[in-house]
């Protein structure tokens, strides 16, 4: 069971269980969020692909921590002039933690 899922304008292969670096996103360690753009679903017994999603189906996450990257060392420089320029820079990314899917309840209008 795994499904494709955007979040914060990436996409990811989301299965139970599982750990995903994200981009930075504000909350703390144990903080839940719900990632409901489902693109695909997969299941032993069927498949679903969503236009664009796939309606009533979310996944609950948590956060396990916020981390900095490696640094990267950007450095600029234009020959025969004497310009040169080093920058260093360090992405924030937080690490969560898939706990399960939940299939979210139907409208009236939606079963019609």
């Amino acid at each position: 069971m795994y499904a494709l899922v955007e979040f914060l304008g990436k996409q990811f292969k989301v299965e139970p269980g599982a750990e995903l670096k994200v981009p930075h996103i504000k909350g703390e360690a144990g903080d839940i969020i719900t990632l409901d753009k489902v693109l695909y679903y997969e299941d032993d017994k069927k498949k679903s692909v969503g236009k664009p999603y796939v309606k009533g189906m979310s996944f609950e996450a948590s956060i396990q921590s916020q981390n900095r990257d490696k640094k990267v060392i950007v450095f600029k420089m234009k020959r025969r002039k004497g310009y040169q320029k080093k920058q260093g820079h360090r992405q924030e990314y937080t690490i969560i933690k898939i706990n399960d899917f939940a299939k979210t309840k139907k409208h009236k209008k939606e079963e019609e």
